[in-house]
């Protein structure tokens, strides 16, 4: 019952996202779904009723409708009844700004409205007989619309996989290029972008609503190392995603096949977030980018208050960086944590230069990441992430017993 508690309130979020005014809502216990209506009988006419008192105009289920049954509902209701999968279309069709965001919803919008079909006409009787159609008895309108869904189908995918090469050859320029690639993936509305927009100033829309931004965006940062390293924000993931917009989003969710390791942000402040974690590693199995190396950043800890969901987070990924894009917490740690993934091994360390050895501070400042500096009389005392293949370097400097933890 919490979960599907969990999943009404998720519900309610995209309905708001979408922009529905929300008037009322249910919980149905069911052993089954019925064929009919998902629901039992007794169970629609009581929500039908419900909704007409409340003058609602449209009733959403959370779930998958079959066309039958969103077909049956609607002569029942006499008003629009849709389902999870038309409300999170509806929200990709609203987000939607670049070609290939823009073309993979209308696939997926095409691809689903393409069995609907028939509930939109049945009104209409069969017509235009004649010469010119196979079977003498003329062809329904239905038939007429099935053909052209289909052939925008067609068109979609072609204008995709036109997009699709591109990308392609954008992304081997940067593969011909020593510079590792980071896809940032997660659940949607765990802070991707704003974690994004943190660590290189991208400028990516980011709000407080699912799937604030559907389309990918890749944006360079120069690591603690000095190694650069290229961020790829991708779309978020949700419960019950449609399979259709697994699909189509394959295009833009390739980046975290085709990344060197991911960076998976979660909300540690969601009370399922546990479930959040699984929903989206399920839906990186589908892409197989499930093995890749990953770095699980525990975001929004400003809000987090489940100790217990926490400590078995911190205990099941490793490695992990609690953080917070309000407090700033994390970020540097996490910062350190994706030079190790980038090959190079750093190691905080404090380390104290004469002043005549300003050779050795330029040295640390080129080739390590400052922490923190003071001086002490004419030393410069410096709180440096420093390779460890350097260590040697500037060994006569490095104060015992200093190692920053």
């Amino acid at each position: 019952m919490a979960e599907a508690h969990e999943h009404l309130e998720e519900l309610k979020e995209l309905v708001a996202t979408m922009g529905v005014p929300i008037m009322g809502s249910q919980m149905v216990n069911l052993l089954m779904p019925s064929p009919k209506y998902f629901v039992g009988s007794g169970k629609a006419e009581m929500i039908k009723q419900e909704a007409l008192a409340q003058e609602a105009n449209l009733i959403i289920i959370d779930d998958e409708l079959t066309p039958a049954q969103q077909n049956n509902w609607e002569k029942l209701f006499g008003e629009a009844v849709i389902d999870r999968r038309e409300v999170i279309l509806d929200i990709f069709k609203q987000r939607a700004r670049s070609r290939e965001a823009v073309l993979q919803v209308e696939l997926a919008r095409l691809e689903y409205s393409l069995p609907r079909l028939k509930r939109m006409w049945t009104h209409l009787e069969r017509q235009r007989g004649g010469a010119g159609f196979v079977g003498g008895a003329g062809e329904a309108q239905i038939e007429v619309d099935r053909r052209i869904v289909r052939n925008n189908i067609a068109q979609c995918k072609r204008e995709l996989e036109a997009v699709r090469s591109q990308r392609a050859t954008q992304r081997k320029a940067r593969q011909g290029k020593p510079v590792p690639v980071a896809a940032i993936v997660g659940y949607t509305n765990s802070g991707k972008s704003t974690l994004l927009n943190t660590l290189t100033n991208a400028g990516v829309l980011a709000e407080n609503k699912l799937f604030a931004t559907l389309d990918p965006t890749t944006r360079r940062m120069v690591l603690p190392n000095n190694q650069e390293v290229l961020l790829t924000d991708t779309v978020g993931f949700i419960r019950k995603l449609p399979h259709m917009l697994v699909d189509a989003f394959k295009a833009t969710l390739e980046e975290s096949q085709q990344a060197d390791f991911l960076i998976h942000v979660l909300d540690a402040s969601h009370p399922a977030v546990l479930d959040h974690l699984a929903a989206t590693e399920a839906v990186l199995e589908e892409l197989g980018a499930s093995h890749k190396p990953t770095v699980y950043v525990l975001n929004k800890m400003d809000l987090a208050v489940d100790e217990i969901a926490l400590a078995e987070l911190r205990s099941r990924l490793r490695p992990n960086v609690p953080t917070s894009m309000v407090t700033g917490r994390g970020l540097e740690e996490l910062k350190l944590v994706l030079s190790d993934f980038t090959g190079t091994k750093l190691q905080p360390i404090v380390v104290r230069v004469p002043a005549a050895r300003s050779d050795v501070s330029s040295f640390l400042y080129r080739e390590g990441h400052v922490l923190n500096q003071r001086f002490d009389g004419d030393d410069n005392v410096l709180e440096v992430a420093l390779d460890t293949k350097f260590h040697s370097r500037v060994a006569q400097f490095i104060e015992k017993g200093a190692v920053v933890e």
